[in-house]
């Protein structure tokens, strides 16, 4: 491993530091964490020679374990860890899933995944300054690495990541470079979404289909085409599915610089970015729409990694603004689409009347709901900690206008 120079200051917040002591004397180096967790305060050496149960005793201790060995073997080593953080607790889970309130259940799955990827995060990767592994039989990581971090500038040192991360950037990389076929889309070849690293993947074709499928609204009297907001796009998909539907001018808004990236370069791929402008905004961009989409995260839970945000936002915060500003950017006669999953019911996180109570409270009404059952694997995983609320989960597209 590269270390940094003598004298480079590697020690601002922008760029937090990882410390350990190596052949007697102190190194560090840049601490990257996608979770934006805190650099281990205690780090301790590790290689073929260290054993399964000593690595797990020391994760589970808060030790971290920066992995001098081959790289094959620290990932055998890290599959053996989950082995063994799985063993006892998923019985318990499974009990208390069956014997506590859902709600108190869901809390309990998430704060096991909490404490599951802490430990698994403990177990490090070195990275030279240039992404590369300096380690044996490491793979060459670094369009990954490029990829989810941006390209190494000339002033760039060596660092640290866990491995559990590492393997997460290359398989984020992998879906990239292959695509989401989504059949809404057209026909194969030429109907692949490219998730970017950090921005979900559309993987659920459910809540794209009711998109694809719902009858549009017309566009105002006097006009013969139809304007459209996408309000927190992501990857672009469903901006793009109301393009190939014919909607002359879209405009997809997000917040993050990842997910605008990815659904500029999805639209261009795709042959429709002449009708969809891509812009970052807070919701609603200015003016009003005929129709105006939303895909909110389902459940008002706290993410815990920036890519869950796609998923969870404590409170239903993106939920409430949609329907807070909704009416006051709906042209006459407009409609507004809220893709939502009714899962945060069965969790007893929302309920169906709190649902409603804000749709009424923010002038709304509801044309119509659409309703398509999940296909997702553990949708019928019995074994899943919340697979009684799962199994009845259902994904609606809501027809809202102004009351």
């Amino acid at each position: 491993m590269t270390h940094p120079t003598p004298g480079a200051d590697i020690s601002s917040p922008a760029m937090p530091t990882i410390y350990w002591t190596e052949h007697g004397e102190e190194q560090h180096a840049r601490w990257r964490s996608e979770r934006g967790s805190p650099a281990p305060k205690k780090v301790v050496l590790a290689d073929d020679t260290t054993t399964a149960d000593t690595a797990y005793r020391l994760a589970c201790e808060g030790t971290a374990l920066l992995w001098r060995g081959d790289f094959h073997n620290g990932r055998q080593l890290l599959q053996a860890l989950g082995r063994r953080a799985d063993q006892v607790p998923a019985r318990k889970r499974k009990k208390a899933a069956q014997e506590v309130p859902i709600v108190d259940a869901f809390h309990q799955h998430r704060l096991a995944q909490s404490q599951r990827a802490r430990m698994l995060g403990m177990l490090l990767i070195p990275f030279n300054a240039d992404y590369s592994v300096p380690l044996r039989r490491a793979p060459d990581v670094q369009a990954a690495c490029t990829d989810a971090w941006g390209p190494a500038a000339p002033t760039e040192v060596a660092s640290v990541a866990s491995l559990r991360e590492l393997l997460g950037v290359t398989s984020a990389h992998e879906w990239r470079r292959v695509g989401v076929e989504i059949p809404s889309l057209g026909d194969a070849p030429n109907n692949r979404i490219h998730p970017h690293y950090g921005v979900f993947s559309p993987v659920r074709g459910e809540y794209i289909h009711l998109v694809a499928t719902a009858h549009l609204p017309k566009p105002p009297t006097g006009q013969s085409t139809l304007l459209a907001f996408d309000i927190g796009t992501g990857s672009g998909v469903l901006a793009a599915v109301l393009a190939k539907r014919g909607v002359a001018a879209v405009i997809a808004t997000d917040q993050d610089p990842r997910a605008l990236d990815c659904a500029r370069e999805n639209l261009k791929q795709l042959g429709v970015e002449a009708q969809v402008t891509v812009a970052q905004i807070d919701l609603f961009p200015e003016g009003r729409a005929s129709l105006i989409v939303c895909n909110p995260p389902w459940l008002p839970a706290r993410a815990s990694s920036p890519v869950e945000r796609a998923v969870y936002d404590e409170g239903g915060k993106m939920l409430a603004g949609f329907l807070k500003g909704l009416t006051a950017h709906l042209a006459p006669k407009g409609e507004g689409w809220l893709i939502l999953s009714n899962l945060a019911e069965h969790l007893g996180l929302r309920s169906r009347d709190e649902l409603l109570a804000a749709i009424e409270a923010n002038g709304l009404k509801v044309i119509s709901r659409i309703d398509a059952k999940p296909l997702h694997p553990k949708a019928a995983d019995a074994g899943d900690a919340l697979h009684q609320a799962r199994s009845r989960e259902v994904t609606s597209l809501w027809r809202l206008a102004a009351a």
